[in-house]
C-alpha cells in the first residue's frame, strides 16, 4: 500500500468521524498562580467543532486521491 493511498484513507476516515460526532473535546490544564508553595491550577474544557464542509471536503479529496492513486500504480 502506498503513501497516497493510506493518506487518502486517513481522509476519508477523518471525514466520516468529523460528521458522524460533529467535534471533539479535551481538556487544557493551566497554572494560574502560584504563591509559595500553593500552586493554583484550572482545568478547563474546550470543545472543538468540525463543520459539515470540512467533511465532506475529506470525503471527496480522499476519494480523489484514492481514484487517482490506482491509475498511476
Amino acid at each position: 500500500m502506498n503513501a497516497v493511498r493510506i493518506a487518502a484513507l486517513v481522509l476519508i476516515a477523518a471525514g466520516v468521524l468529523g460528521l458522524v460526532y460533529g467535534g471533539f473535546t479535551y481538556t487544557k490544564d493551566t497554572q494560574k498562580a502560584k504563591v509559595g508553595p500553593i500552586e493554583l491550577s484550572v482545568t478547563e474544557k474546550e470543545t472543538v467543532n468540525v463543520p459539515v464542509w470540512a467533511g465532506v471536503g475529506a470525503i471527496l479529496i480522499g476519494g480523489v486521491l484514492l481514484l487517482l492513486g490506482n491509475k498511476n500504480s
